[in-house]
């Protein structure tokens, strides 16, 4: 856009010309206004001068101006007061409350482009400098020395408008400060022109580099302190990206982190003095961003990434970490979030190193000595208390990766290397990493159960608590996944009981000292720890199947002892465990793959679902006395689902002979699962009624539609024998007893189950299908006496068609009977059903069906049983329903 770069300044001297011109005009316009007020008439003592621009602090008079005016008041008789002047001079007065805001166009003209106008001036150096590099125009020493004089002519420019309050001194718009725009441009290509000088021309030694850079950070906390917070935030963010700006083909790490510390510990320090929390903020994440691209070099880089987190950390927790050594105040026994979250931040990008550099020994090392002052720092400063939870969670990000993993060739097991794997298999890094466990699980336990009573505020010990039962399970965990295999170890498992008994010790000792705030919840940490350990243990030294017991033993256990320490936390955990197991069986149903055995019933299935079906039976019982809540309801749910998969699984494998992953089903399974779900539906049922669950409640629908739709479309339809060559077995014991008759008593014994209890719609649709499938099973049974075992084969006979008839005749006989003995409506409906289908039947099949005798044989009983049916409603039911006669007078006297 300019020919030469003389175009470009004298249009800069031509803007700053203006603006000095136009702060001209406005300070004469200024003393003229005041001259005017000394020399007018002196007005009554109730009249106000008109109010001055706050410019700069007001003009006193002089003495003899004092006197002066003072005479003249008192020889000058009194004059009434007349109207103030109607034209006084245009000035720049502060607007009134009420005011409109500024509008769009004002704020482009007097905010917006003053700050895209600093931003420019710093990236129109950087790109200088980039474009004489690529083009070839000055040499190395001129470019540096014409970077050096740019960035202290935006410096010099800054400070100069500062101290004579330019345009930027416009009240109503403090945001547009120039003077802190020019100086946070100026800092931006002071760094860029000295990085510049040793990254890319080696003009400057390490430790010359070092003192300059710290010269021109410190020049920007100065700065900052003078400018603003305007200065403060466009100085960091330039300064993080200018090594982005200005690069090179060979980019050297150690120089780009040196200048990243000396850049941090400038903001740090910043942000301390002026507690501009968004500035630490800010800082944290761009120099965690600034660990991502580098990762990529590989483990070789590892000691200048490591510099970077370590020099991090250190300056957080000297300037940023509340309460600790320099940095702010810090109210006691809280937890600061940015205190806990820096520290937290560098924690990560170490972890970040270690996963990268694939554990080296040196990544891992560094990563351990910023776990143990993150200790340190949170020991001294509870601020920071909230990076316990971060390391805790950190390391053991870094051993289950290192677990996940799984290179065959650094396995040990507790007894010595894996046979055909070689030397290899003792590496170094496999004893750092088992000594750095040990050194993690020891230093979390000791600080955790140190920690207890230091601190008067209730979360603290909780963290410094949970820290301290979860690390030592996690690594121990993590390092049995990785050398183990997850195979039985007894090593590993007397580690378990060692560590459970220090949890038990631990909580023996603390039940005995005086009550403190957050005392009960560390001793419910430190107990369910003991479970957890305990239940490891068993884990580690039984099959692998054993920790779904394991897990759901624990949240039993834990629920119980919710019921010693109501905390709140543990009714949660229990629930969070019975998750677990769920995802464990989510994971495998078999629970233990193919070694699930092939005996019925007593297989590994009912170990791996029965005990814990039951475990959550029980909690469900602790953690109801404490109250119904969403933790109650999960471990409910829970139960009730371990207990359906129990008897589903048990029956697939049962009838698959142990394969539970067949792909169809039969009418035997179907039959079974059927039952069993009625038979739980009726549990529910009446359990809900003690319980007000609403888990019960839900489940007994739910079982409910599952055996209706199961009975409909399975034993109905898909599976019934009547339609497939299904062999039923013998004439009595066979499958359409299991499969029709059990069904349909379970379902009318679930309709009285439910009968008053829910809506009459609901219990009469059960009943309806009881009554559908007794039906179903008396045809069946008749249909087996005539076809044999296979149903769906051979015409049906007269003597077959008659057959049917009389027994349906018969079944509504049957129930009409029940009807008038016990006084049921539903039975007496229920054989009037029966009847009006065996009529229907009659007139339907059997007129146009059968022939000779066993037509009239047909229609004669049919008719006969009618008749009977009307006699029994006359004579029986009438008589009992009508009220008794009325008593004669002559009897009552």
């Amino acid at each position: 856009m300019f020919d030469s770069p003389y175009d470009f300044f004298s249009l800069v001297i031509a803007i700053v010309a203006f603006i000095f011109a136009r702060k001209a005009l406005n300070q004469v316009a200024v003393l003229r206004t005041r001259l005017d007020a000394i020399e007018a008439p002196a007005a009554a003592s109730a009249a106000v001068p008109p109010p001055l621009p706050a410019f700069d602090a007001p003009i006193a008079p002089s003495a003899s101006d004092k006197v002066r005016i003072e005479t003249t008041e008192a020889e000058s008789p009194p004059v009434q007061p007349t109207a103030a002047p109607q034209s006084t001079p245009e000035m720049p007065l502060a607007p009134p409350l009420g005011q409109p805001r500024p509008g769009f166009e004002e704020r482009i003209g007097t905010r917006w482009v003053v700050w895209v106008g600093g931003l420019t001036l710093a990236l129109g150096g950087f790109f200088m400098v980039r474009y004489s590099i690529e083009a070839g125009l000055l040499g190395p020493g001129v470019r540096t020395l014409l970077g050096g004089a740019f960035a202290l002519a935006l410096l010099a420019a800054g400070e100069w408008t500062r101290r004579k309050e330019s345009v930027s001194a416009i009240e109503a718009l403090p945001i547009a400060n120039i003077p802190a725009i020019l100086t946070a441009a100026g800092t931006a290509v002071a760094f860029a022109t000295v990085y510049a000088a040793y990254a890319l021309y080696d003009f400057l030694v390490p430790a010359t580099a070092f003192i300059l850079l710290g010269m021109v950070a410190l020049g920007t906390l100065a700065a900052a302190l003078l400018h603003g917070p305007a200065l403060a935030g466009l100085g960091i963010a330039a300064a993080f990206v200018t090594p982005i700006l200005v690069s090179s083909d060979e980019p050297d790490f150690w120089a780009l982190y040196l200048y990243l510390a000396v850049v941090t510990a400038a903001a740090f320090g910043l942000a301390r003095i002026r507690l501009w929390r968004w500035l630490a903020v800010t800082t944290i994440v761009f120099a965690l961003l600034w660990t991502f691209p580098c990762l990529e070099c590989g483990p070789s880089m590892v000691a200048p990434h490591t510099f970077h987190v370590i020099a991090g950390f250190i300056l957080a927790a000297l300037l940023v970490v509340c309460g600790f050594m320099f940095g702010p105040p810090a109210a006691a026994g809280q937890i600061e979030p940015i205190s806990s979250g820096s520290l937290a931040a560098y924690l990560a990008g170490a972890t970040l190193i270690v996963l990268s550099s694939a554990h080296a020994d040196a990544a891992v090392i560094v990563f351990a000595l910023l776990v143990a002052g993150a200790l340190f720092v949170a020991w001294r400063a509870d601020a920071a208390a909230g990076a316990i939870a971060a390391a805790s969670l950190l390391v053991f990000a870094v051993f289950a990766e290192w677990a996940v993993r799984g290179n065959p060739d650094m396995l040990v097991l507790p007894g010595g290397p894996l046979p055909g794997i070689g030397p290899a298999a003792t590496d170094s890094s496999v004893t750092l990493h088992l000594i750095s466990a040990a050194i993690f699980a020891v230093g979390f336990g000791a600080a955790g159960f140190l920690a207890q009573g230091r601190s008067a505020s209730a979360i603290i010990p909780v963290v410094w608590s949970a820290a301290a039962v979860f690390t030592p399970l996690a690594l121990l965990v993590a390092l049995y996944a990785r050398i183990v295999h997850l195979d039985q170890s007894i090593p590993f498992a007397i580690l378990a009981v060692l560590l459970a008994a220090a949890y038990a010790v631990a909580t023996e000792i603390l039940t005995k000292r005086e009550d403190r705030t957050g005392m009960q919840a560390a001793i419910a940490l430190y107990a369910t720890g003991t479970l957890a350990a305990l239940a490891l243990a068993l884990t580690f030294a039984l099959e692998k199947g054993w920790l779904t017991i394991a897990l759901a033993l624990m949240s039993a256990g834990t629920a119980w002892i919710s019921l010693q320490r109501p905390i709140p936390f543990l009714r949660s955990l229990a629930a969070i465990l019975a998750g677990i197991v769920v995802l464990r069986i989510a994971d495998d149903p078999r629970i233990v793959g193919d070694a699930v055995g092939t005996t019925p019933i007593f297989n590994w299935l009912l170990w791996g679902y029965g005990i814990p079906a039951a475990s959550f039976w029980v909690a469900s019982i602790f953690l109801r006395r404490g109250g119904d809540d969403a933790p109650l309801r999960i471990v409910e749910a829970a139960a009730i689902l371990f207990t359906v998969l129990l008897a589903f699984m048990e029956i697939r494998h049962a009838v698959n002979n142990g394969d539970v992953y067949r792909q169809s089903a039969g009418l035997t399974e179907i039959a079974l699962q059927v039952c069993v779900t009625l038979a739980m539906a009726i549990g529910l049922e009446r359990l809900r009624l003690r319980t007000g669950s609403i888990v019960h409640n839900a489940s007994a629908i739910l079982l409910t539609v599952f055996a209706g739709l199961a009975a409909v479309f399975g034993l109905m339809v898909l599976e019934t024998p009547m339609l497939w060559p299904i062999d039923v077995g013998g004439v009595v014991i066979n499958l359409l007893l299991l499969g029709y008759a059990i069904p349909a008593v379970l379902a009318l014994l679930l309709s009285y189950a439910v009968a008053g209890r829910r809506p009459a719609e609901y219990a009469n649709t059960i009943a309806a299908g009881a009554l559908i499938l007794a039906l179903t099973y008396v045809t069946f049974e008749i249909r087996r006496i005539y076809h044999g075992p296979i149903m769906a084969a051979g015409p049906t006979s007269d003597a077959e068609q008659y057959t049917y008839s009389i027994a349906w005749l018969m079944f509504g006989v049957v129930l009409l009977a029940i009807g008038i003995l016990f006084n049921s409506q539903r039975a007496r409906l229920a054989s009037a059903a029966v009847i009006a289908l065996t009529i229907l039947k009659a007139f339907l099949i059997d007129m146009s069906t059968l022939t000779g005798v066993y037509r009239a044989l047909s229609f004669m009983c049919l008719g006969l049983v009618l008749v009977a049916i009307g006699w029994l409603y006359q004579r029986i039911l009438f008589r009992r329903q009508a009220a008794p006669p009325p008593v004669a007078a002559s009897e009552a006297s």
